[in-house]
C-alpha cells in the first residue's frame, strides 16, 4: 500500500474535478470507487470543494465550475508540487508558457496556480500547506498516474524539463514512443507524455489525463456503464503492464482505468 506523508517537487500529486454538477459527479465516484466524499464550507457556510478519501486518506478531490466554464464538460486536473509557487510561475513564463490563474493562497492548505504549456495543455501546481495532495495512492480506487497527449511532443518535453528540471526515459510502444518522466515511488516513473494517438478528432486539446488503479477492470467498467458513463475504449491491454480502459463519466468528465498486471 502506497501512503505518503509528503511528495517531492515535480511530482504529480493530486488530482480534482471541476464539474458542472458536483452532487452528481460525487455520487458516481463514491459508487464506482468506494470513495467517502466529505463537503468543505467556506467562513459563509457556502460549498466550496468536496474532498473524496479512502479509509480517512485524501485521493481526489471535486469543485464547481469558476464563473465562464458553465455549460462546459466535467474537467480532471493534475497538479505537480512546487516549493514555491511563484518561482514556478516565472519559470513557466520563462519557457514559453502561459499562466491561467496566477498564484493564490487556498485558506490554510496551501498555494495553486494553473499555468498552460506551450502546446496548449492545462496543468496546475500545488506548494502544500496542510494539504498535501494525495495520501493514498497506486492501489486500487486511487490515482496511479498522469499522463499527457499532445501534438507537439518534443517542445512538450523541453517545456516541462525546464521548469521542473524532469529527465525522461523513452520506450517504444504499439502506440509509438513513450516518455516517461524519470523519479517517483521505486523509480516506476512519475507520470508520461506521449504524442496525441491518430484518429483523435482535431477538437480534442493537448490534455494532461488521470489513471485510477482498479482489481478488476471488467467489473468497475460495467460499474461506470451502469451509473450513466460513456465507454470510450473497452478493456484492452498494454504489455508488460497491464489493461486500460477510457471512460466519460456522465459529466463527460474523462478517465482512464488501469488494472496493473499481476
Amino acid at each position: 500500500m502506497a501512503e505518503y506523508s509528503s511528495h517531492a517537487p515535480g511530482t504529480p500529486s493530486w488530482v480534482d474535478m471541476m464539474s458542472p454538477d458536483i452532487d452528481a459527479s460525487t455520487k458516481f465516484y463514491t459508487t464506482l470507487f468506494d470513495w467517502d466524499a466529505a463537503d468543505q464550507f467556506d467562513d459563509d457556510g457556502n460549498r466550496i470543494y468536496v474532498m473524496f478519501t479512502v479509509e480517512g486518506r485524501s485521493v481526489a478531490g471535486l469543485g464547481g465550475q469558476p464563473p465562464g466554464l458553465e455549460g462546459m464538460p466535467a474537467i480532471w486536473n493534475t497538479y505537480i508540487t512546487t516549493a514555491d509557487v511563484n518561482a514556478t510561475a516565472a519559470a513557466v513564463e520563462a519557457a514559453g508558457g502561459s499562466i491561467m490563474m496566477p498564484p493564490m493562497q487556498v485558506m490554510t492548505a496551501g498555494h495553486m496556480a494553473i499555468f498552460s504549456d506551450p502546446t496548449g495543455a492545462a496543468f496546475s501546481v500545488w506548494q502544500p500547506g496542510e494539504h498535501i495532495g494525495v495520501q493514498l495512492g497506486n492501489v486500487p480506487n486511487t490515482m496511479s498516474w498522469n499522463e499527457l497527449m499532445t501534438r507537439d511532443v518534443d517542445t512538450a518535453l523541453k517545456f516541462y524539463s525546464d521548469v521542473f528540471a524532469w529527465s525522461y526515459m523513452s520506450m517504444e510502444m504499439e502506440v509509438g514512443s513513450y516518455n516517461v518522466i524519470e523519479g517517483g515511488t521505486d523509480n516506476q516513473g512519475r507520470g508520461g507524455i506521449m504524442a496525441m494517438p491518430e484518429g483523435i478528432p482535431d477538437e480534442v486539446p493537448n490534455h494532461w489525463g488521470v489513471y485510477f488503479a482498479v482489481s478488476d477492470i471488467e467489473s468497475t467498467v460495467e460499474a461506470a456503464k451502469a451509473n450513466g458513463a460513456t465507454i470510450v475504449q473497452e478493456p484492452f491491454p498494454i504489455p508488460d503492464i497491464g489493461t486500460a480502459a477510457v471512460i466519460h463519466d456522465p459529466q463527460s468528465g474523462h478517465f482512464n482505468l488501469m488494472q496493473p498486471q499481476g
